[in-house]
């Protein structure tokens, strides 16, 4: 495959039927691991966290970790910007090292797919584990959790990563970010037999009542939850209770209830990656008035159409490309920016500014 062709998302009853073999294999195998905690993110020790600022400057990625050249065109990008107007702090909505995740903290896949490709780009990274982070059979299937912990362990050796846990929140004064981890609920490999990982286990239940909590007390502004798996969705992945047209429980139905449980009406933005698509997404029904946002084309694409299955004010499934968002107590502008796989600026595609 060659980096400027689409990505391949099989539907119909020979995906259906391996995922679903897959499913039974992985249990028997107990490919669940053991969870690593969540909670509220220590002090950086690295690139310190902006946890006092009036403005915030965020530069959002999504799918990125190919080490190919469309990253580092989208990396190039972000650079011109930051030196223009500088970033204070970054998202990284998951996939961060395909295909199948990194084999451990010391993989080379780090550096390869993390840290050369965003030289430069000196600040804290707010990293979320996405399906191939969590590889276990084939590419992407989210079933072996346990390989997300490698990512978790990579926070202790990098000055831009952070990862304290697999879920986490940030304070950044006009924002507090909540980074979740959906893996459990929406791997096309579910965690059968594995009591920790299933939708009414420890693990799911524990971050249920970290986030209900953290959200019910934070005072901050803006409350921002990022995931990898988008709620809503127009791009070919589809939305959680329908992912790639899949039959329960391969199709994120578990993941829906969690979000419109959790989530929805108690944040004002939902960030999230999964499909190689940029998508500014308002009114969707479920989520109460949170915003669902996704930014996951920072080296692929997916040259599709847009279902419009839900009102969008902007979408693009054909460039690559990164969003920035500029907070303050009173307001958030948000700008999507595409760039082509072979160049190294960004042109401005979209922009609207949020007001509280």
């Amino acid at each position: 495959m060659t980096e400027n062709s689409p990505q391949p998302h099989a539907r119909g009853l020979d995906r259906r039927s391996f995922l679903a073999g897959a499913a039974a294999v992985s249990a028997a195998a107990g490919l669940g691991g053991l969870a690593t905690g969540g909670g509220t993110a220590a002090a950086a020790t690295r690139f310190p966290l902006p946890t006092g600022e009036s403005h915030l400057r965020v530069l959002v990625t999504g799918d990125a970790g190919t080490g190919e050249k469309p990253q580092y065109a989208v990396t190039s990008a972000a650079r011109k910007l930051h030196a223009a107007n500088p970033f204070d702090i970054a998202f990284g909505l998951g996939d961060n090292i395909y295909e199948a995740g990194p084999t451990g903290p010391d993989d080379t896949q780090f550096s390869t797919k993390f840290e050369k490709p965003n030289t430069g780009l000196d600040f804290p990274w707010l990293m979320a584990l996405g399906n191939h982070d969590n590889t276990a059979i084939f590419p992407g299937d989210g079933g072996w959790l346990h390989r997300g912990d490698a990512e978790v362990a990579y926070h202790r050796r990098s000055r831009r990563w952070y990862m304290p846990a697999r879920y986490y929140s940030v304070p950044l004064g006009v924002a507090d970010v909540f980074v979740l981890d959906m893996n459990p609920l929406a791997a096309y490999i579910p965690p059968f037999l594995s009591p920790e990982w299933e939708p009414g286990g420890h693990y799911m239940t524990r971050q249920a009542t970290w986030l209900d909590k953290a959200l019910r007390t934070s005072t901050a502004p803006w409350k921002i939850v990022c995931t990898h798996h988008p709620y809503a969705n127009n791009g070919p992945h589809g939305p959680a209770g329908d992912f790639d047209g899949l039959p329960a429980p391969l199709n994120g139905a578990e993941m829906k209830r969690f979000i419109s449980d959790h989530v929805a009406g108690r944040a004002h933005f939902l960030f999230s990656g999964h499909d190689h698509s940029q998508q500014v997404l308002e009114n969707v029904a479920g989520l109460r008035g949170t915003r669902q946002i996704v930014s996951g084309a920072a080296a692929k694409s997916v040259n599709s159409r847009s279902t419009g299955r839900f009102r969008a004010r902007y979408e693009n499934y054909t460039d690559r490309g990164f969003m920035t968002l500029d907070i303050s107590a009173d307001s958030v502008t948000l700008t999507a920016h595409e760039v082509s796989a072979t160049g190294s600026a960004s042109r401005t595609a979209f922009t609207t500014t949020y007001r509280r």
